[in-house]
């Protein structure tokens, strides 16, 4: 036995270990020599051979976090020396921006230097200027005026008038250049359970509908497009309108009442009469604007009763196609609460790592002028941009595909206009584990990707689609378990051929742009089960064809109560004033993908075939393996030890086609782990903390056809080195 020191430092941890040959420290890995009364270890089988590598990629590129919203003082807190430091010291590469004013249904600005369409009522659609002043620190959202009724989205911003809505003027023929036939608005009331309706009053305003039909929902989940809506459209007896003059109308849809929980209004139309902003501006005169809309029954007297509104917790709501981005300087959000920050700042502060970031342009509502006018502000500062994100989940605000594909050809057109170079790509879907369904179009199609991709190859725009991405919150928060684990890599293998088998074609990239466990905070996030689920989900990633991930957030957050306990989305264990007092688990699993499995800053890596045959009496794979060839000639190997009681014994053979017999780990190798014995997260409250909170113990080793490695219970080990027989 010969023995040595090793020193590791993660952050502001540093630990020195004590390595050694052959047998490591005492109940944490061992990598030895088996003797012929040992029992067979399990086998990690590598297919070596050049020709099947499954995938490639540079983790300068492809391996990144993402920043969000934060309020104007998170952002002073956040944007200093010492916590952008720790925030890299993750080993994240790039960073995407994530866009939540989009995602809240509101505008932004991401500069106050600009001009308004109505510059004497500072209101209308407002563009930013592209001088260069002062430097942006914070962007501001703007809360929408004409959202009206809707609240479709993820908690919109709250604006000055809830009665009335109008729709994107962009998806009309003046901007698409089709019949507006052909891009339908619509607004839905959802009555949470099945009611009586053969009546409806739509107080129209400017532009109304004069060609439009009122309908009723036959099934169920009419508006869930993440599990699929369930049932049709059917349109009442009485409910088809022509040459409608606007006003207030009291429609009489049926004879008798029909009982159904969505009645949607689809107009197809417009008069084309100007809003109350006036004729100046075309985008104040074309689309549909409504006041207000209530449903109910008329009895044989005629006399309108409305269903009421508020039934207990599940008040009647509404639902829109779409949104006229107009506000005012007036509905700006308080400079205190609820921001972003500024491009300046972002693209100086150090958080961009000194590589290209993905940045979001406001499309739902924003405009294209605008947008074009961003990207030409950045690229004149001479700030990298890598990607740029067109909109913010679309399927979340029920947009339909073919609008967000009208309105994806206009801001790119725009967006070329500044700099043809530019790498647009979209939808960045919701977290979904499954296709996302809509209803069904003319031909019965309901895929919402695959009727977006159509819609851009129609047009002759698919190239303007440089790559796709999504988010990815595979599961429920509140329940989550230890077997949950199980299913990740079925989970993002099978998504990311969804959107191949919806039609995205094989040479534009898949990208995961946000990604956790759960779309809200979960106990699960804090304790060992997210490093074991982090390093799946990014090994699946990649083995499943994926080539850009971002894991969130890249900042501190504060320690939370949840569902299933006390966590943080975040990295570290932070008090409301982002003082750092310990470390997350998910911060040394990536410590484990990005400074032990792959190697940054060096290139392109290749991925392999790997396997295990490590499982449980139900078929339960306990052990994962994901292998990459690196271009410093090292072959690594990140194996997931998902058995959370047991560890278990492994050797490793690389079988190359070439060759005749399977080659081992020869000579010098690394092994790297982190596991159950190195973490434990303590649940109190408040006070909650890791106990042992330590960083991944190493061993250096020299390894040999008959090297035995064993994978700690509820660990992450990363085994690298070079190979016998095989060329680098």
């Amino acid at each position: 036995m010969q023995g040595g020191l090793f020193e590791c430092k993660f952050g502001r941890i540093s630990v020195t270990a004590t390595f050694v040959l052959y047998v490591s420290l005492t109940g944490v890995i061992t990598a030895q020599s088996t003797s012929a009364k040992e029992p067979p270890a399990a086998i990690v089988h590598v297919d070596a051979t050049p020709a099947h590598a499954i995938n490639s990629f540079d983790p300068d590129i492809a391996l990144g976090s993402s920043i969000d919203v934060l309020s104007h003082d998170d952002i002073d807190k956040v944007f200093t020396p010492h916590i952008i430091q720790e925030s890299l010291s993750a080993g994240w590469g790039p960073i995407t921006y994530r866009n939540n004013s989009e995602l809240r249904m509101a505008a932004w600005h991401w500069t106050e230097n600009g001009t308004w369409s109505d510059p004497a009522h500072k209101s209308g659609y407002f563009t930013g200027s592209t001088d260069l002043k002062e430097p942006l620190r914070y962007i501001l959202s703007y809360a929408l005026p004409h959202r009206g009724f809707s609240t479709s989205g993820d908690r919109p911003l709250q604006g000055p008038n809830l009665s009335y809505w109008k729709s994107n003027p962009y998806l009309t023929s003046k901007f698409t250049g089709e019949s507006d036939a052909l891009h339908p608005q619509w607004a839905i009331v959802d009555l949470k359970t099945e009611k009586p309706v053969n009546a409806i009053r739509i107080a129209w305003a400017s532009p109304y509908a004069r060609t439009y039909q009122v309908e009723y929902w036959v099934g169920k989940r009419a508006l869930d497009f993440d599990e699929g809506p369930q049932g049709e459209w059917k349109t009442f007896s009485s409910g088809a309108i022509a040459n409608a003059q606007g006003g207030t109308v009291n429609l009489k849809l049926a004879d008798a009442p029909i009982l159904t929980e969505y009645v949607r209004v689809l107009m197809t139309e417009s008069s084309n009469t100007c809003d109350l902003h006036g004729a100046d501006d075309v985008r104040n005169c074309v689309g549909y604007a409504i006041q207000e809309i209530h449903v109910g029954t008329v009895d044989s007297s005629g006399a309108f009763a409305e269903i009421e509104k508020t039934l207990g917790d599940k008040p009647t709501t509404y639902c829109t196609s779409s949104i006229d981005p107009w506000h005012s300087a007036a509905d700006a959000y308080a400079t205190g609460g609820y921001q972003h920050t500024g491009f300046d700042l972002f693209f100086t502060s150090g958080l961009t790592n000194n590589l290209p970031a993905m940045i979001p342009v406001t499309m739902l509502y924003g405009t294209p002028d605008d947008a074009s006018a961003q990207i030409a502000y950045i690229e004149k500062r001479g700030y990298r941009i890598g990607y740029i994100e067109m909109g913010e989940e679309p399927d979340g605000k029920h947009a339909m595909p073919e609008d967000y594909a009208a309105l994806y050809i206009q801001w790119a057109a725009a967006l070329h206009k500044v700099d043809p170079k530019l790498k647009l790509g979209g939808p960045i879907f919701e977290g979904v584990n499954q296709d996302i369904r809509v209803w069904p179009d003319a031909q019965g199609r309901v895929s919402w990707m695959g009727r977006f991709v159509d819609y851009l190859k129609t047009h002759g725009r698919l190239s303007d689609l440089a790559f796709v991405s999504f988010e990815h919150y595979p599961f429920e928060p509140c329940t989550i378990t230890w077997r949950s684990l199980y299913s990740e890599p079925q989970l993002m293998k099978h998504i990311l051929q969804v959107w191949r088998n919806d039609g995205v074609p094989k040479d534009v990239p898949l990208m995961v742009t946000e990604n956790h466990l759960a779309a809200e905070l979960t106990g699960p996030m804090t304790t060992i089960f997210a490093a074991l689920w982090l390093a799946d989900n990014v090994g699946s990633f990649f083995e499943g064809g994926g080539a850009a991930f971002h894991h969130s957030p890249i900042q501190p957050q504060g320690i939370q109560n949840s569902c299933l306990g006390w966590a943080s989305w975040s990295n570290f264990v932070a008090d409301e004033s982002y003082d750092i007092k310990g470390y997350t688990s998910p911060y040394f699993a990536a410590h484990m993908i990005n400074l032990e499995w792959v190697q940054h800053r060096s290139g392109v890596h290749y991925m392999f075939p790997s396997s295990t045959d490590v499982r449980d009496t139900e078929g339960n794979a306990l052990v994962t393996s994901y292998a990459v060839h690196r271009p410093d000639g090292n072959w690594s190997i990140m194996l997931v030890n998902r058995d959370e009681t047991n560890p278990h014994n492994v050797r490793v053979q690389f079988e190359d086609s070439r060759n005749k017999q399977p080659a081992p780990f020869f000579g010098p190798a690394t092994l790297v782990t982190f596991g159950s014995q190195q973490y434990v997260w303590i649940n109190d409250g408040p006070n909650s903390h890791a106990d042992p909170d330590d960083p991944p113990v190493a061993t250096s080793l020299v390894a040999g056809p008959n090297t035995l490695f064993t994978l700690p219970k509820a660990s992450i080990t990363v085994l690298r080195g070079r190979v016998a027989g095989l060329k680098d």
